[in-house]
């Protein structure tokens, strides 16, 4: 049978026989390649940030800046977050082939990968979690303080440095099925460029055609915006994993931590999420800020979503621990 997007699979998907759980190794020359890339989008933000306060102290942050960054950092982290994340790997909502394409688009702005490699080690990490053949968990290595601090290192950043990847076929046969998000992820360098390309060319021109106004929103806006999203979101891989409050059952050591809320648009609810992957909402509980529950609620009214998976108060109820 074929698999739709709205019916994505894990690796519990019933298939007899053994299946890899990466795919074939890389040579060794296109893993160094790599590798010396992901240093560099790692490390070039990081340092951009880094310069945030002598900068600011410099010549200010202009509320330019501050409005194309905050533009920007919306549309491309409900981009995963929506898009990525609860609809292409868990299927929380089903979409219409206009919002289907723009979330795509939208999360390959936050350059975390093309959108099939993104879904691909998700749904393994689900399928997985926090056990052998997890690729992100903060306790790979064990249970001790030196354990801790090496496996919140590899679930933060290091996992991505793995030589070998997840097998796209055995985790997103769907996604690979689609022309559409095949060329979309096969775009991811393009789209990359857009996305640290569009902040100064506004600010070039929002500034009257000063290269000033393109320089300070390309530091703020691209730089800065890119770091702060990367981090957030590989927080949930890390501190959620770790620390935090634990509400409802679940198999791994998903965690709620509310201090990222915000940041990470209601990612970091994350053990309702494990507790139920499905939900359209994480932040199910009193008080419990969920923007991308709120994006897909505006998709629905708008008719772009449909079959929204909103987690009942008696399915919470039933997921809440003992």
């Amino acid at each position: 049978m074929t698999q739709t997007l709205d019916n994505p699979i894990t690796a519990t998907d019933g298939t007899s026989g053994p299946l890899p759980e990466t795919g074939l190794a890389r040579s060794k020359a296109a893993a160094h390649a790599e590798q010396v890339i992901l240093v560099l989008v790692i490390t070039v933000p990081l340092l951009a940030v880094a310069a945030t306060v002598p900068v600011a102290w410099g010549w200010g942050l202009g509320w330019h800046d501050v409005v194309i960054a905050a533009v920007m950092y919306a549309i491309s982290g409900h981009g995963i977050t929506v898009g990525f994340h609860r609809y292409f790997t868990h299927g929380a909502f089903k979409a219409k082939k206009a919002l289907r394409v723009t979330l795509a688009i939208a999360g390959s702005l936050a350059i975390q990968g093309p959108v099939i490699r993104w879904v691909a080690d998700h749904r393994r990490h689900h399928a997985y979690s926090d056990k052998d053949g997890d690729p992100h968990s903060p306790w790979r290595y064990g249970a001790n303080l030196r354990s801790m601090i090496r496996g919140l290192w590899h679930a933060h950043i290091g996992w991505m440095f793995d030589i070998e990847q997840t097998n796209h076929a055995r985790f997103a046969p769907d996604l690979l099925a689609d022309r559409a998000i095949v060329r979309i992820s096969k775009a991811f360098p393009w789209l990359s460029a857009v996305s640290l390309l569009t902040p100064p060319l506004v600010g070039y021109l929002w500034s009257g055609f000063a290269w000033q106004g393109a320089l300070s929103a390309f530091f703020w806006a691209s730089l800065v915006r890119v770091a702060l999203l990367h981090h957030v979101t590989w927080s949930i891989n890390s501190i959620c994993h770790a620390i935090g409050t634990k509400p409802f059952a679940s198999r791994d050591e998903s965690r709620n931590v509310w201090w990222l809320a915000i940041p990470s648009m209601g990612e970091s609810w994350h053990n309702l999420h494990h507790a139920d992957p499905t939900a359209a909402r994480h932040g199910v509980l009193r008080g419990q800020l969920d923007t991308s529950g709120r994006v897909i609620w505006a998709f629905e009214k708008l008719h772009l979503a449909y079959d929204v998976r909103w987690p009942s108060p008696e399915r919470i109820q039933a997921k809440l621990a003992a």
